[in-house]
């Protein structure tokens, strides 16, 4: 029996996330924020960490993973 050929290797998903660095635009789509309110997070450091490659930003899943279950036990503890 043939398994089924992923289009794209790289959106291979693990908890979630794909298996490769993130641009704003994906962290917009995840979120479903405006990409100018992923700008301002980035700004105010108040979102997902992010890093500079040359002129651009990416984002680990990992961090982002993380950054998720840290607002989730924030949201808990404040309710």
């Amino acid at each position: 029996m043939a398994k089924p050929i992923d289009p794209d290797p790289r959106a291979t998903l693990r908890s979630g996330l794909p298996d490769r660095y993130l641009t704003p635009d994906d962290i917009s789509e995840m979120f479903e924020v405006p990409l100018e309110t992923v700008y301002q997070w980035r700004k105010k450091r108040t979102g997902p960490p992010g890093f500079r490659i040359g002129k651009h930003v990416r984002y680990d899943p990992t961090d982002v993973y993380a950054y998720v279950a840290e607002r989730k036990t924030a949201s808990q503890d404040v309710a």
